[in-house]
């Protein structure tokens, strides 16, 4: 019987690293948030909700 090779076993992957865009649509005004796309880690994304939550 064969063995095969990585069955069962998930590969040790790289962390995600977290990424925040802000989108801005036609003339819209600076001073309204717009649109915004936070992903990553779900750790990280909490934590940064909670460091713009007091802005």
């Amino acid at each position: 019987m064969a063995a095969t090779a990585g069955v069962g076993h998930a590969a040790p992957s790289r962390p995600t690293p977290l990424r925040v865009v802000r989108i801005v649509e036609g003339r819209q005004n600076a001073q309204y948030a717009g649109r915004m796309v936070i992903s990553g880690r779900m750790a990280d994304v909490c934590a940064e909700l909670e460091r713009l939550a007091p802005q």
